[in-house]
C-alpha cells in the first residue's frame, strides 16, 4: 500500500505529514484515504481504472478495511447496513465547487445499483435512477471559473429499496437553483448546459419547430467568451438526454414541451423595451421588435397581447381595489414504509471575486453541513465509548454553531433582518439592509464591515463600503450587498403569472398554478431567504433520522489538470474540512477498535492456546490472546462487544507479528504440502505402474492369442480351399459333359429340319424377311409413339418426329386423330355454364376479330354478365322485383345526348326477350325495348365503348328513336344481344355494323356519327362533342 491507508494509524500526525500523505498516495493515482470510516476523495481530473465492474466485484460484501480504501467500500458498508441491519442510511458529500461531488454520488449510486438484486422491474428502477444524473446535470449544472460541471443547485436523493434490498424508487429534492444565472453571466462561465446542447444536438427539424438558430451569437442569454467547454460534447450529452428523460419516464409530448418551454426562455432573452413619455409625464416601457415576442407566444400558446401588456404593466391590488401601473425599462427586463439511502450532492463553499446572495446562501448551507458533520462524529464517538463502558476524554474543537447562529437567529439573524428590511414598509434599499447589519451585528467577532468594531477600518482598506464580511469555518468571504433585497424577495408580479396561465402550453399552466384567477392568494409569498432556511431546517432533521457515511471531497488545484498537487490549496481545505480535529477524535481515545470476533479470527495465530481454534468466548480468547502478546494494558481496552487500541504503534506491533507469523505459517503450509504432493506423485507412480504391467501382459497374451488363432484359420482355410477347387473340378467336367451332349442333339435337330424344309425355303425367303422385318420396324415405331406421347392440352402443338420416310401418311393422320381424341376429352370436362361463356367468345371472335381495335383487350377478360349485382344490392330491388325474366346481363352504360354529346348514365339491363334502360339513381325504368325491335347495331373500328342500337321502323320504341350508348364492355353486350337476340326472333341474326361513320336516328332527324383519332380532352377515354345539327364527333385516342 502506497502510504497510509487511514489517516488514524498515520506516525506521526502532523498538518505537514498529512498533507505529504496525501501528495505520495495522489502521485501513485491512490485518490482514497480513510479516516475511521470517513473517506477523503482527491478529484483526479482524469478517467482511472480503478470503477471498472471488476472492482465492483471485489469489494462487494467485504469488510471495510479489508482492502484498499475506496468509494466502493463505503457504498457497500452503508448499502450492507440498510439491508442486512434495517438502518436508514445518509451519505454526505462535501467540498467546494470543482472537488468532484457530482462525480462522487455518481460512484455511489451506479455502485449500489450493480449489487443490488436483478429482475425486470428492479433493472427499469436502477437504471431510472442512473439516468436521473444527465437530466439533472442538463438543467441544473454549468460551467464556472472553477468547475466544467459545476452544480448549480443542490440534491438530495433518497433511494427506497424494500426488505430485500432491491430498490423500488427514489425522491429527488433540490435546493436553490441558481436562477439569476439565466439572465446574467460571469466572464469566463457559461449558462445551464441544456441551453448550449439543444443548440448543438437538435435536429434541423427540431430547431425549425422550436424557430431556434444553431448561432450561439443570436441569443443574448448565451455567454460567447465560454460557448465551447473543452472535453464537453454538447450534441452528444443533448442525445444522452433525450434518452435518458424517456428512461425516467417522460413521454414524447413533454419532451417535446419542455424543449419549447427551453426555447421561449432563449426568445425571452432577446426581447428589448424602449422607454415612451406618457401625458401625465410618467415613463412606460414598449417592446422594440415584436418579432421574438410573436415567435415565444407561438411557443407557448399566448395571445401576443397578454403577454405584452404583462411585460408592461402590473396590477397593485388593496382591498377591493385594482390599480394598473406601467412598468419603467428596468423593471420590465429584471424579473410504504421502505428502507431509505439518501446521497447528498450540494453545492460546495464558494469564494468568488464577487460574491452575492447565492453565494451567502450557498455558504449558510456548508456551514450547516459542517455543524451537523462535527456533532454527527463527536456524538457517534461519544455514543460507542458509552456504549462500550470505556472512558471518554473530550476533546476541544472549533464549533461553528456561533456562525450558524450570526446567519441563521430569528431574532437579529442576518436571514432574519433581510426578511425584515423586505416586509418594512417604505423605502427599503441594499444599504439600509446594510445600515441594520452595522446596527445589530456590529459587535460580532465574526462579522465585518466598515462600520463594524471588528473591521479596523482605519487600516484595511479592501473593504468596500457597499460590503461586508463573514468569518467562515472555510476562511473570510466578502459579499456585496447589491441585489440582496431584490434575490431575497424572488417576486414575480401576479401580472405575468396569470398571462402564462392562460397559455394553451399545458407544462406553462402547471407551473404557474398561482395565476389562476379562481385562486388568487394577496398574501405576500415567502422570502427566497425563508424558503432555503425552512429547506436546509427539514434537511438536517432528516440526515439526524439517518446513520451517516461521509465523503470529504478536496481538490487538488485550481487548473481543473491532472497530476497536479497545490500544497496551500489542499492545506486550506484540510484546514476548514476539520480533517485534522476529526483524526485526532479518532485518536483521542483509541485510534483503533474492532469486534473480538474478527480480532480473534485475524490474530489467532499469535498465541498457542488460541490457535488454530478457540472454543470458548470470543472477548475470552481475545483476552488470553492479549495476555500471552503481553501488551501493556494501558494500550487497550475491553469494551462490551470491541477491543479498543489506544496507540497505533500497538496496532502496527500487531500486524508486524501477524505478518511474521504469517510467513512462518506459510513456510509450514509450503511444507505439508511439498511432502503430500511428493507423497501423492510417488503413490499415483506405483499405481501407475501396476496398471501398466497388468495391462502389458494382458496385452502379451492377446498377442499370443491372435498368433495362435490366425495360424489355425490359415490352416483350415487351406484345407477348405483344397476340397472347395476338387468339387469345382467335378462339376465343371459334368457341366461340360451335359453342354456337349446338348449341342450335338441341337446340330442333329437342325440337320434334320434344314434337310426337310430345304425345297420350301427358297421360293418364300424375300416376302417372308421384308414380312417380318416391316412388323419389327411398325412394331418399333408404335412402341416409340407411346413412349413419347405429348401433353393432354388441346393447345399443345408438340409431336414426335416421323422416324421412317414410309410412314409419314401414317404419321400424319395418327396425328390428327390423337389432336380430335384429345379436344373431346377436353370438351367433355366442360360443364354447360362454361360452354355457354366458351360459345359467347366464340361468337364474339367471328363478330370483332381483326373488326374492332378493342377486341384484343377483351379476350382474356371473362364475360360475367351481371355486374352490378342486381339482385343482391339492396339498392337496385325496387328494380328487380320490377324484372319478370331472368337478367342475362347488367351493367352501367352512358346514354349520349344528341345537344352538347354528353353522357348521362343509366343502368343497362338485358333479358331474353327485352334490354330496359333505368335511371341509375332511382332504379326508374326509363325505356324497355323488346329484342324483335332491334334492327341492328352500329360500331366503330377504334378502340371506344360507343355503340348504336337502331330500332325497326313502325315500332313501338321508334318513335323516341335509336339509342347511342358507350360502355366498358362493349363486346360482351354486343355479343349477348346478337345470341339473345337471335333466339328472339327465330334464329335472325342481329346486323352488326362495323364502321367509323354511321347514322343515328334521333327522333324525326337522323344525326352522323363519326369516329376520329386525337388527344381527347377529359383522361385517355372517347370523347363525344357536337359539331353541329347533323354530326357527332367521337375522339378516340391514338393506341399508338
Amino acid at each position: 500500500m502506497i502510504g497510509v491507508g487511514d489517516m488514524v494509524l498515520l506516525e506521526p500526525l502532523t498538518e505537514d505529514s498529512f498533507i505529504e500523505n496525501l501528495r505520495n498516495r495522489f502521485d501513485h493515482n491512490e485518490i482514497y484515504t480513510y479516516i475511521g470510516s470517513v473517506v477523503i476523495s482527491m478529484n483526479p481530473y482524469r478517467s482511472l481504472p480503478i470503477f471498472t465492474p471488476e472492482k465492483v466485484e471485489e469489494y462487494r460484501n467485504r469488510n471495510f478495511y479489508e482492502l484498499s480504501p475506496h468509494i466502493y467500500a463505503l457504498a457497500d458498508e452503508a448499502y450492507r447496513s440498510l439491508r442486512d441491519q434495517d438502518k436508514d442510511q445518509c451519505i454526505l458529500i462535501t467540498g467546494e465547487s470543482g472537488a468532484g461531488k457530482t462525480e462522487a454520488s455518481k460512484l455511489v449510486m451506479s455502485y449500489v445499483a450493480a449489487v443490488c438484486g436483478k429482475g425486470q422491474e428492479v433493472n427499469k428502477v436502477k437504471e431510472q435512477l442512473l439516468q436521473s444524473n444527465p437530466v439533472l446535470e442538463a438543467f441544473g449544472n454549468a460551467k464556472t471559473v472553477r468547475n466544467d460541471n459545476s452544480s448549480r443547485f443542490g440534491k438530495y436523493m433518497d433511494i427506497e429499496f424494500d426488505f430485500k434490498g432491491d430498490p423500488v424508487g427514489g425522491v429527488i429534492s433540490n435546493y436553490l437553483l441558481e436562477k439569476s444565472r439565466v439572465v446574467k453571466q460571469p466572464r469566463g462561465e457559461r449558462n445551464f448546459h441544456i441551453f448550449y446542447q439543444l443548440l448543438s444536438g437538435a435536429s434541423d427539424d427540431t430547431l425549425r419547430k422550436l424557430k431556434l438558430d444553431r448561432d450561439f451569437s443570436k441569443y443574448n442569454y448565451l455567454s460567447l467568451d465560454s460557448a465551447n467547454v473543452n472535453g464537453l460534447d454538447d450534441a452528444a450529452n443533448f442525445r444522452t438526454v433525450r434518452n435518458a428523460m424517456q428512461i425516467v419516464g417522460f413521454m414524447e409530448d413533454e419532451v417535446q414541451s419542455v424543449l419549447e418551454l427551453v426555447a421561449a426562455v432563449l426568445k425571452l432573452g432577446n426581447i428589448e423595451f424602449k422607454p415612451e413619455s406618457r401625458s401625465n409625464g410618467y415613463d412606460e416601457s414598449r417592446v422594440k421588435d415584436k418579432n421574438d415576442l410573436k415567435e415565444m407566444c407561438e411557443l407557448l400558446g399566448i395571445e401576443q397581447s397578454v403577454l405584452e401588456r404583462a411585460f408592461s404593466y402590473r396590477t397593485v391590488e388593496a382591498k377591493l381595489e385594482k390599480v394598473s401601473t406601467t412598468l419603467n425599462v428596468s423593471q420590465a427586463q429584471s424579473k410504504t414504509r421502505h428502507k431509505v439511502m439518501g446521497v447528498l450532492d450540494i453545492y460546495g463553499f464558494e469564494i468568488f471575486e464577487d460574491n452575492s446572495f447565492e453565494q451567502f446562501i450557498i455558504n449558510y448551507c456548508n456551514e450547516k453541513l459542517q455543524q451537523i458533520f462535527i456533532e454527527l462524529t463527536l456524538r457517534e464517538e461519544q455514543e460507542e465509548y458509552i456504549r462500550e463502558d470505556i472512558e471518554w476524554t473530550n476533546i476541544e474543537y472549533f464549533n461553528n454553531a456561533v456562525i450558524c447562529d450570526l446567519i441563521e437567529n430569528n431574532q437579529n439573524g442576518i436571514l432574519a433582518m433581510l426578511d425584515e428590511e423586505c416586509l418594512r414598509p417604505g423605502t427599503v434599499t441594499d444599504i439600509t439592509f446594510l445600515d441594520k447589519l452595522n446596527t445589530v451585528c456590529a459587535e460580532h467577532q465574526h462579522f465585518e464591515s466598515r462600520l463594524s468594531k471588528n473591521s479596523k477600518f482605519l487600516t484595511d482598506h479592501s473593504l468596500p463600503h457597499s460590503c461586508f464580511r463573514i468569518q467562515h469555518y472555510a476562511g473570510k468571504v466578502l459579499y456585496r450587498v447589491e441585489g440582496f433585497m431584490d434575490k431575497n424577495n424572488d417576486l414575480l408580479y401576479r401580472d405575468l403569472s396569470q398571462a402564462m396561465y392562460k397559455a394553451n402550453h399545458k407544462l406553462i399552466k402547471q407551473l404557474f398554478p398561482e395565476g389562476n384567477p379562481a385562486k388568487v392568494n394577496l398574501k405576500r409569498p415567502p422570502t427566497a431567504g425563508f424558503q432555503f432556511k425552512h429547506s436546509v431546517g427539514t434537511l438536517m432533521r432528516n440526515l439526524q433520522t439517518k446513520n451517516p457515511n461521509y465523503i470529504r471531497c478536496v481538490k487538488p488545484n485550481d487548473k481543473k489538470a491532472p497530476r497536479i498537487f497545490t500544497d496551500s490549496l489542499v492545506r486550506h481545505q484540510v484546514a476548514y474540512l476539520g480533517l485534522m480535529e476529526n483524526v485526532r477524535v479518532r485518536r483521542a481515545g483509541y485510534a483503533y477498535r474492532q469486534a473480538y470476533e474478527p480480532c480473534l479470527e485475524r490474530y489467532k495465530m499469535l498465541c498457542k492456546q488460541t490457535w488454530p481454534h478457540w472454543k470458548g468466548p470470543t472477548r475470552e480468547g481475545v483476552e488470553v490472546l492479549m495476555a500471552d502478546l503481553q501488551v501493556s494494558t494501558e494500550e487497550f481496552a475491553y469494551g462490551n462487544s470491541k477491543i479498543f487500541i489506544r496507540n497505533p504503534r500497538t496496532l502496527f506491533s500487531l500486524e508486524e507479528k501477524r505478518r511474521g507469523c504469517l510467513e512462518n505459517l506459510a513456510a509450514l503450509i509450503q511444507k505439508i504440502y511439498r511432502g503430500w504432493k511428493c507423497r501423492t506423485h510417488f503413490l499415483l507412480l506405483k499405481r501407475s505402474q501396476v496398471v501398466v504391467a497388468a495391462w502389458y501382459r494382458r496385452y502379451a497374451q492377446q498377442k499370443k492369442y491372435t498368433q495362435i488363432k490366425s495360424a489355425t484359420i490359415m490352416v483350415q482355410s487351406y484345407s477348405r480351399g483344397w476340397k472347395a477347387r476338387k468339387i469345382l473340378r467335378e462339376l465343371k467336367h459334368q457341366k461340360r459333359c451335359e453342354e456337349a451332349a446338348t449341342t450335338i442333339a441341337a446340330y442333329w435337330h437342325g440337320t434334320q429340319v434344314r434337310r426337310e424344309y430345304r425345297k420350301f425355303f427358297r421360293a418364300n425367303a424375300g416376302r417372308k424377311i421384308y414380312s417380318f422385318i416391316m412388323q419389327r420396324l411398325m412394331q418399333k415405331y408404335f412402341l416409340g409413339l407411346k413412349r413419347d406421347l405429348p401433353s393432354m392440352s388441346p393447345i399443345g402443338g408438340s409431336w414426335p418426329t416421323r422416324p421412317y420416310r414410309f410412314l409419314d401418311t401414317a404419321h400424319t393422320e395418327l396425328r390428327s386423330i390423337f389432336h380430335h381424341w384429345r379436344c373431346k376429352k377436353y370438351r367433355s370436362r366442360f360443364t354447360d355454364e362454361r360452354k355457354a361463356v366458351f360459345e359467347e367468345k366464340l361468337q364474339a371472335s367471328e363478330i370483332f376479330k381483326d373488326k374492332k381495335a378493342l377486341y384484343p383487350s377483351s379476350v382474356g377478360q371473362p364475360f360475367r354478365g351481371d355486374y352490378l349485382e342486381i339482385s343482391k344490392n339492396p339498392k337496385y330491388q325496387k328494380l328487380s322485383s320490377a324484372m319478370d325474366e331472368k337478367v342475362l346481363l347488367a351493367d352501367m352504360v352512358n346514354k349520349i345526348n344528341r345537344a352538347n354529346g354528353k353522357g348521362t348514365a343509366r343502368i343497362f339491363l338485358l333479358t331474353k326477350n327485352n334490354f330496359v334502360l333505368a335511371d341509375q339513381k332511382t332504379g326508374q325504368v326509363k325505356a324497355s325495348v323488346p329484342l324483335p325491335d332491334l334492327a341492328s347495331i352500329s360500331v366503330s373500328t377504334q378502340n371506344d365503348g360507343f355503340f348504336a342500337l337502331k330500332l325497326k321502323e313502325g315500332s313501338a320504341g321508334a318513335t323516341k328513336g335509336d339509342f347511342l350508348l358507350s360502355s366498358e364492355h362493349l363486346i360482351e353486350i354486343i355479343t349477348k344481344l346478337r345470341r339473345t337476340g337471335a333466339t328472339a326472333v327465330n334464329h335472325n341474326h342481329l346486323d352488326i355494323d362495323i364502321s367509323d361513320e354511321f347514322l343515328v336516328q334521333f327522333k324525326q332527324d337522323k344525326v352522323c356519327v363519326k369516329f376520329v383519332q386525337g388527344a381527347p380532352k377529359n383522361g385517355n377515354g372517347a370523347s363525344c362533342k357536337r359539331k353541329n345539327n347533323r354530326l357527332l364527333e367521337v375522339s378516340v385516342p391514338s393506341t399508338a
